[in-house]
């Protein structure tokens, strides 16, 4: 085995290339899992003070977790597909020993979690080590990666500029290079956002796909747990190490078939579409270069259109909002000053939601899903911008979208709402332009069909269209 400069200098080098690449060289012996551990917490220790990515870095706990995965090495035990691979977690996650804040001040109050959240015991089954929480908008409300409470995290390509939320934390790990998987969540588009704004593949899946047991929801018809990563391949086996029933989530659906990883080849007669109408509104020409780019790399060769978009993405937010007030009544009304007000204020609008309007929201959501799924009997990918600009600057109030001056805060989401709204997969894959900051496709695709939406990122990532930019560190 070589000395500990060696294996440090080694397993610095292996952080910052694919997860599956360092995993190999763990099995292998090539490099200690305990190395890969100590070289993840010296970069975070020399990046996150300006990053803000971490709110918990879980240094004893990751140091013991590399140990028992070097002993079961030298015991010639088989190990996992992520062998030694740090990571972390939205601090939504339940980690044991840590109390669960969904970024709040109020959460911290809480008893520390007695047990890990289901994905978190499958990522520690599948090898990787857990590094910590990580940073994300209040009680998950967010597009934007600003926090009140923790301060806001910063986008690797320039630290002036969004993360993107709610997972802000999670994208700013990844794309800033401190882990190379991450885990967030998504209810109106808040993995795909950091992964549009930090340049990095987000997988959000289908609804039920994954278990959401012993995580702190937002709306819970809305909510979807899923992985970040650097590249297709990492990203595809983090998913693979999630799947599977939970007993502990009685919402979580059945998987009617096993999960395969994305081909890097050619299309292979994938039917590829780009989504027009409402998805080719709105936007900067950053957002379209990047479509026409993957399109033309897809071999796309219609544009298709999703009827009452915008009134889908309105009745998102009725759902949202009412959900999320249900959730949190108790808490506005003994701790209305805890929260971070502008979260407050759009939850005590949702509190006086009439029922009339969630009820018809509701209705139409399943109208609005029948008419997306008839879209996949002729075609297995659609292409949509992930969101309408590159990240704005930190603080920044308004953009102007189509002409009009908005509100950046509730616009961020204009493209991702209405696919979560009905539940359908994602892979969110960055293509970099010419300016500094990055901006994603969301490639989407029939329920269930994970491996459709990772098989045409994978197929962006061989032509060298879609990857992850080095951060500006």
């Amino acid at each position: 085995m070589p000395d500990d400069t060696s294996q440090l200098d080694a397993a610095a080098c292996l952080l910052a290339g694919p997860a599956l690449d360092l995993a190999a060289a763990v099995r292998a012996g090539q490099v200690s899992a305990r190395a890969v551990t100590e070289a993840a917490l010296a970069r975070i220790h020399a990046l996150d003070p300006v990053l803000n990515a971490f709110t918990d870095v879980t240094a004893e706990r990751a140091r013991a977790e590399a140990d028992a995965i070097d002993a079961a090495r030298a015991a010639g035990a088989p190990l996992g597909a992520l062998a030694g691979v740090p990571y972390a977690v939205k601090n939504l996650f339940d980690l044991k020993g840590l109390p669960t804040r969904a970024g709040s001040k109020i959460n911290r109050d809480r008893p520390p979690a007695t047990r890990d959240a289901t994905l978190v015991e499958r990522m520690g089954a599948s090898g990787a080590v857990c590094l910590g929480s990580l940073n994300m908008g209040e009680y998950a409300y967010d597009f934007t990666g600003e926090n009140l409470h923790d301060g806001n995290s910063r986008n690797p390509h320039d630290h002036g500029h969004m993360s993107g939320g709610s997972s802000g934390g999670s994208g700013t790990a990844v794309g800033g290079k401190l882990v190379p998987l991450s885990l967030g969540s998504d209810t109106n588009g808040s993995i795909r956002v950091p992964s549009s704004f930090c340049g990095i593949f987000g997988l959000k899946p289908t609804y039920g796909r994954l278990s959401r047991a012993r995580s702190f929801p937002f709306v819970a018809s809305l909510d979807h747990l899923g992985p970040f990563a650097r590249h297709v391949g990492d990203l595809a086996a983090t998913y693979d190490a999630l799947l599977g029933p939970d007993p502990d989530d009685p919402g979580q659906a059945n998987m009617p078939f096993a999960p395969t990883l994305p081909t890097l080849d050619v299309p292979g007669g994938l039917r590829v579409a780009v989504l027009g109408g409402w998805f080719a509104r709105q936007g900067t020409a950053q957002a379209y270069e990047v479509v026409a780019r993957a399109a033309k790399a897809l071999g796309a060769t219609a544009t298709v259109e999703l009827p009452e978009v915008e009134r889908a993405r309105a009745a998102a937010f009725i759902i949202s909002m009412s959900e999320g007030a249900a959730l949190h009544t108790e808490r506005l009304r003994t701790r209305p000053g805890d929260f971070d007000p502008a979260v407050r204020e759009r939850l005590l609008a949702g509190a006086v939601l009439p029922a009339a309007a969630v009820v018809r929201a509701q209705i139409f959501r399943r109208w609005f899903r029948e008419r997306a799924l008839e879209l996949f009997a002729d075609w297995d990918v659609l292409i949509a911008p992930a969101t309408p600009v590159p990240a704005p600057r930190s603080g920044q109030a308004t953009f102007v979208l189509d002409g009009r001056e908005m509100l950046v805060r509730p616009n961020i989401g204009i493209y991702t709402q209405p696919i979560s709204f009905i539940g359908l997969p994602v892979a969110a894959a960055p293509v970099p332009t010419e300016e500094k900051l990055p901006i994603a496709v969301q490639l989407i695709a029939a329920p269930w069909r994970e491996d459709v939406a990772l098989r045409a990122a994978g197929v962006l990532e061989a032509a060298g269209v879609a990857y992850a930019p080095e951060p500006a560190l």
